[in-house]
């Protein structure tokens, strides 16, 4: 159950790294044909978002690589959801209404939290 949870929590700091990156660097132009939603949110909104998920990733990573708090990695999981569950109604509040993926994302971050709790 160990690898199982570092395979899942991997795959999705990874995901949120290379997310949150995107969003903290690049211009609103280069995010707008992968995110349509980009215009609806202000910039220092955007950027705050990609910070969020840059310190999440780490955050569930880093807790149980280094062994102290590795509870923290749960809680980085918990927030993940609670990220996803807002990005679903940003999508359905708007007329970009493709929430495969965020739904993909909140079950992996469940199945992190799950797991995280259960070898903890």
């Amino acid at each position: 159950m160990n690898i199982a949870c570092w395979a899942v929590a991997g795959l999705l700091a990874l995901f949120s790294f290379y997310s949150g990156a995107l969003k903290v660097s690049r211009s609103r132009d280069r995010l707008r044909p992968m995110m349509a939603w980009v215009d609806r949110v202000p910039l220092p909104v955007l950027r705050a978002l990609g910070a969020v998920e840059l310190l999440g990733a780490t955050g569930l990573v880093l807790p149980r690589l280094t062994g102290i708090a590795p509870l923290l990695a749960p809680a980085a999981a918990i927030g993940f959801v609670l990220l996803q569950a807002g990005a679903i109604t940003v999508h359905l509040t708007g007329e970009d209404r493709r929430i495969t993926l965020n739904v993909g994302l909140a079950a992996t971050a469940a199945v992190t939290v799950w797991l995280g709790l259960a070898t903890s």
